[in-house]
């Protein structure tokens, strides 16, 4: 499995333990890994992107997601569960965003709830909404530039009998 050895050294520093998942769960990726789909690949989308210019707009998209998604975008959060018998009945919280259940919490400090305050102020979320769209579509335009294409057919071997070799357009 890949560790980011830059976020490795952040945590040395920090002298936070870097683990994988919390003890005796080891099911905890499936969590990450929906996080992955609702905001990664449901607004970046699965194409390769390469160069310093993309990277640049995926940070610019993921700096409007964020505050797309903490200050506007609702989420329902599992309060309990029941079995009965074979059946289990889910029991869920008011639909509230991020931001709202952060100013209800009793652990942020009244500053920190103040900058929040401030800070959703400003925000319009239709522009946010707008310059999402925008970045999505730069984003979708060179992912259809950069796709491969077949340069020449490989020849027949009798282990495959229909493998190409890939490369970029205008090799």
């Amino acid at each position: 499995e890949f560790i980011n050895a830059d976020l490795l050294e952040y945590c040395q520093q920090q002298r936070l333990t870097f683990t994988r998942s919390r003890p005796y769960r080891k099911n905890d990726n499936c969590y990450v890994e929906q996080k992955n789909y609702t905001m990664v690949r449901r607004h970046v989308g699965y194409q390769r992107l390469a160069g310093q210019q993309q990277l640049a707009f995926v940070n610019e998209l993921y700096k409007h997601l964020r505050l797309y998604a903490n200050y506007f975008q609702p989420l329902m959060k599992l309060k309990h569960k029941e079995r009965h018998g074979s059946q289990v009945k889910k029991t869920y919280d008011m639909a509230q965003t991020p931001y709202q259940r952060l100013l209800q919490s009793p652990y942020l400090s009244a500053s920190s709830k103040r900058r929040l305050k401030a800070e959703y102020a400003r925000l319009n979320p239709a522009e946010l909404k707008r310059q999402i769209e925008r970045l999505q579509e730069q984003l979708l335009k060179w992912a259809s530039e950069t796709r491969p294409r077949r340069l020449y057919r490989r020849p027949e071997s009798t282990w495959t009998n229909n493998n190409f070799v890939f490369g970029k357009p205008g090799r």
